[in-house]
């Protein structure tokens, strides 16, 4: 697959985009991909603590908002009304999120990922944030997506450890290095 062209495919003209173009040149980003046709690969799931949950978050955007507020304040605006999300729990508290996104269609594959994924400060390194993406991307499985994409990244280290596998790397001034094959 050429995941140049399906990058291109699922954001046209990105790197004409303002915020994309003004990023500094040596900041290096990973587009990954898991594909999930024939199930999830067997990743042991972390040790998470005692009582966190995990699910679809189908409550009041304020409160997921105010989530995402600790984590990163430019990611409200991706947080809307009528967006899917799937999320950690401790007791009723949001305390780690992010989105279920849609990407579309591209060569007859269902493409969808999480998106702006992130854990509040305090339950950071518990392993809460790769268990719910796990989950997330299981939940994305079981409604019929062939792939699961991982946009715009720096933290490819933390998604292997799920198997997804890197295809792409760019910067700001475009596609650096298609690191993809067929999978």
């Amino acid at each position: 697959m050429n995941y140049t062209e399906l990058f291109r495919s699922l954001y046209p003209d990105f790197f004409q985009r303002e915020s994309i173009r003004t990023l500094p040149r040596d900041w290096v980003f990973t587009e990954l991909v898991m594909d999930l046709r024939g199930g999830l690969p067997d990743v042991t799931p972390p040790h998470c603590p005692n009582g966190i949950t995990f699910g679809e978050y189908h409550g009041a955007l304020a409160a997921l908002q105010d989530a995402v507020r600790q984590v990163d304040e430019d990611w409200v605006q991706y947080f809307r009304e009528g967006d899917r999300f799937y999320c950690a729990f401790d007791g009723e508290r949001i305390i780690a999120f992010c989105n279920l996104d849609d990407m579309g269609r591209f060569q007859g594959l269902h493409i969808g990922g999480p998106g702006c994924v992130g854990t509040i400060p305090e339950f950071r390194r518990q392993g809460i944030g790769l268990e719910m993406v796990r989950l997330a991307t299981e939940a994305l499985r079981q409604d019929g997506f062939d792939l699961s994409w991982i946009h715009y990244t720096h933290l490819e280290h933390w998604y292997r450890k799920l198997e997804y596998h890197p295809v792409l790397r760019w910067n700001s001034g475009g596609v650096l290095q298609n690191t993809g094959r067929d999978r």
